[in-house]
């Protein structure tokens, strides 16, 4: 048996060839001869990143200060893990004795002289407006008090800001909590943002508990409108558990 003699070998060959040009194939052979039989040769070992030998401490409450006045001043100190990063920190806005606190995961990359001042930020406005409330009722607050450089949370000093943000809603102790957004639901209930959605937490602090509902950033909400039906909810389901 042989090739089939029917088939345009010659047509075949030139096609390939002709594809290969375009593609931007200049040379058949490469200038150094090579043993195509010769076994491939096994390939370098990976490079091993070095592991770290001094591992991040996570802040207790008692490292932090007792008072909110004393806090929101150190939120801002050297002491913190956003310290030696560039950029502007942004200190939280609202009542200390609010029944609704807000946290975000880091001021947006548009934020003037306050969190959410920017498109997202009116767009969080008629948000409050929808549930009856507004921007200067609520205690708004991030996870960062500085925008990191790609602009999310980063994995190193996650722990620490977790921790301090826990902290900071323990001092406000506010009836509802809404957080908006993944690195906030990470830093509030360890969970994910789709995991979280959808149900009532109690985030528990040291003067009782907290009705705590996750929700969509306003940044993602301008970018996937079809989500908003979806935020609705959520902030239907915090106004019905206020008193939680």
């Amino acid at each position: 048996m042989g090739a089939d003699q029917n088939i345009a070998w010659h047509a075949l060959a030139a096609s390939a060839l002709e594809w290969w040009q375009d593609a931007g194939v200049d040379m058949l052979v490469d200038d150094a001869p090579r043993d195509w039989f010769a076994a491939p040769a096994p390939p370098p070992p990976a490079a091993l990143a070095p592991a770290s030998t001094t591992p991040v401490a996570v802040l207790e409450p008692a490292e932090m200060p007792a008072s909110l006045a004393e806090f929101l001043t150190w939120r801002n100190s050297p002491a913190v893990p956003e310290a030696l990063w560039g950029g502007v920190a942004f200190a939280a806005t609202g009542p200390a004795t609010a029944e609704l606190m807000v946290l975000v995961d880091c001021p947006e990359r548009d934020d003037g002289e306050t969190l959410l001042s920017g498109p997202a930020g009116r767009l969080f406005d008629r948000m409050l407006a929808a549930i009856g409330t507004t921007r200067e009722a609520v205690h708004l607050a991030s996870v960062c008090a500085k925008r990191p450089t790609a602009g999310r949370v980063h994995r190193d000093v996650e722990a620490q800001l977790a921790a301090i943000a826990q902290h900071h809603v323990g001092l406000i102790a506010p009836k509802r909590l809404l957080v908006l957004g993944n690195a906030a639901s990470r830093a509030i209930l360890a969970t994910d943002l789709p995991d979280a959605r959808g149900r009532l937490h109690a985030f528990n602090h040291k003067t009782g508990k907290t009705g705590t509902v996750v929700s969509f950033h306003p940044r993602f909400l301008i970018e996937k409108p079809a989500a908003k039906p979806e935020a609705w909810r959520d902030l239907q389901m915090l106004m019905r558990n206020s008193d939680a």
